[in-house]
């Protein structure tokens, strides 16, 4: 979930420390022989630091930790790994939350988080980055430039783009600019057998082949290593209008989100709290002070001075399906409003001292379908007497679910997985995804024959093509069918 920050940060997951482990001790002496000195470690501190994401999934130690320095390095390093079958894990800013950079079969973690160079290309409206870029440290060096990376991640202070081309990660913004994997021109990868591929080129689009780049987005490191990307690039809207909208009932406020979508307007941003997540947040934040309701916030884009038309049609739709209070927000005021926004997770944290957010959860569905996934996760939630916030990128389909539990208490953690279980069937049943945001990695593997059928036959074909002897990120993504 955008805005999900570091979950240590203020209540952590339940102590896995004394359950980390994997299934086999890897001989990797001879990654010394490979990666510079200096870039290897095996320190006892450094495999518990990544050893776990930022989810509640059981943590498993690598034998080793390397900082390659150069893509030949990573290269050299995957073929001495691959004729071993040394399993070997990326790992970027290590934030996800479904598992997906934990290393279940130990062996190596790559990192890349010091491959973080930026070549601006203001004329082409591209960036050149490195898997270790931060998300803010890129949209702070492009705004000399009057542009940005728009795919809008509320945990853009921690998350990289590296980690955000592997679960093709988004988030505020989306609606409007799309995913990352939309901005996402050419990559430059490492395949497991050490060959050096360029996926795609710098132009906007080609019909030149197979779109081989498009297979790495979204792959979570299970097919190859990404050690540069050509990233297309917006430019910085001059306008911006937003209004905070309450009303009756979640169900109320989500049809207007379908609605406002079928009209064909394109928001700049359009989220869902409802009435639960709000409280937290006004208890949370001091600056907050919404009405304890379900709410839209909506923000229009553009670069005329006049976006007052297209807002007048957003409220007369807003009124049509029974919206209690319009309330519109200046420039300063949508600062405000969005940093709120932005407190909805650690809101949820922190509201209990004893209980935290058990899980992040996140589904998507078909627009039409969005009150329905709302209903549905209130009845959910009420049969199992859970308190689940939720908030979500309405106008993309995106919920997230937020259920606050004693995560010392396994009853309480086995109705959490009950709730998502139910939920992610709910959404796939409703014919949406069990991800839009956080990838499959451990968490969900058991939902992909489900929403893939026979089509999990022909990833795994891709898997065994590109990597046959399963060296890369083993364990995630494809289930286990055994």
């Amino acid at each position: 979930m955008d805005g999900c920050k570091r979950l240590s940060a203020s209540h952590p997951p339940p102590d896995t420390t004394q359950t980390m482990g994997h299934d086999h001790d890897y001989d990797c002496s001879f990654v010394t022989d490979v990666v510079t000195e200096g870039r290897v470690s095996t320190a006892e501190d450094v495999l518990d630091a990544h050893a776990k994401d930022e989810g509640p999934h059981e943590a498993h130690r690598p034998d080793v930790v390397v900082w390659p320095d150069s893509t030949r390095e990573i290269a050299a390093l995957l073929a001495e790994a691959n004729d071993r079958t040394v399993p070997v894990t990326p790992w970027s800013g290590g934030t996800s939350i479904e598992g997906n950079p934990i290393p279940v079969a130990g062996g190596i973690v790559l990192n890349t988080s010091e491959f973080d160079e930026i070549t601006v290309r203001h004329d082409d409206l591209q960036a050149v980055v490195g898997p270790g870029v931060v998300y803010d440290d890129l949209n702070a060096a492009l705004a000399s430039h009057n542009l940005r990376f728009a795919p809008g991640i509320a945990a853009g202070d921690i998350a990289t783009i590296g980690g955000m081309i592997a679960n093709n990660a988004s988030g505020l913004n989306a609606v409007r600019y799309g995913v990352t994997g939309d901005h996402v021109l050419r990559l430059e990868v490492v395949l497991p057998d050490g060959r050096i591929i360029e996926c795609g080129r710098d132009v906007p689009k080609s019909t030149a082949g197979y779109n081989l780049k498009d297979l790495f987005v979204g792959s979570e490191g299970t097919l190859g290593v990404i050690t540069e990307a050509t990233l297309s690039l917006e430019g910085i809207a001059q306008h911006r209008h937003a209004a905070l909208v309450t009303f009756p009932s979640s169900v109320a406020a989500s049809q207007a989100v379908s609605t406002i979508m079928a009209s064909g307007l394109t928001p700049g941003a359009l989220e869902f709290m409802d009435t639960q997540l709000v409280e937290l947040l006004n208890d949370y934040n001091d600056d907050a002070d919404f009405p304890a309701a379900p709410l839209l916030l909506i923000e229009l884009h553009g670069n005329s001075g006049d976006l007052s038309t297209q807002m007048d049609r957003v409220r007369t739709i807003c009124e049509d399906h029974d919206a209690i209070e319009w309330s519109e927000a200046d420039t300063d005021d949508i600062e405000t409003i969005w940093r709120a926004r932005r407190d909805a997770y650690p809101a949820a944290c922190e509201y209990y001292a004893d209980q935290t957010v058990g899980v992040i959860g996140d589904v998507v569905v078909p627009i039409s379908r969005y009150p329905d996934i709302v209903s549905r996760i209130e009845t959910i939630s009420d049969e199992l007497e859970l308190l689940t916030p939720c908030v979500g990128h309405a106008g993309d389909g995106n919920i997230h679910f937020l259920p606050v539990v004693d995560t010392d208490d396994p009853a309480a953690m086995d109705r959490v997985q009950e709730l998502t279980d139910a939920i992610v069937s709910e959404a796939l049943e409703l014919g949406g995804t069990a991800t839009g945001e956080h990838g499959i990695g451990i968490g969900k593997r058991k939902f992909m024959r489900q929403e893939h059928g026979d089509a999990v036959d022909v990833m795994s074909g891709i898997k065994d093509a590109i990597d046959p002897r399963g060296i890369m990120n083993p364990g995630k993504t494809l289930p286990n069918d055994d």
